[in-house]
């Protein structure tokens, strides 16, 4: 895994806090990371990966507001500038993700 470099994605305060929260509820967490990634979707495309991984030689480490996450160096490209953000209502709630770069 690589060193701690400037993230290429934004975490909004409501998705560290939710974050922060699954983390200290977590106890078989132990040696997984939150990684941030995609997946080929199909006839939809890709979808984006939220999830607590095992670390692995192609990931990159990053920290936002004291929460570490990686991401597989092959996923960056489809992540710059995307926005992770927690979404706590009634009616939706979940990580959301807003990519200006998705077509």
């Amino acid at each position: 895994m690589t060193s701690i470099e400037e993230a290429p994605i934004k975490l909004t305060n409501s998705a560290i806090g939710e974050v922060k929260r699954l983390l200290t509820q977590q106890t078989e967490i132990t040696d997984k990371v939150l990684r941030i990634g995609v997946k080929g979707g199909g006839c939809s495309g890709m979808t984006y990966v939220l999830e607590f991984d095992l670390p692995n030689s192609n990931d990159v480490q990053y920290e936002i507001n004291g929460v570490p996450f990686v991401i597989d160096k092959a996923h960056s490209i489809y992540l710059i500038g995307m926005e992770v953000d927690w979404q706590g209502g009634l009616n939706s709630r979940g990580f959301t993700f807003k990519n200006p770069n998705a077509s």
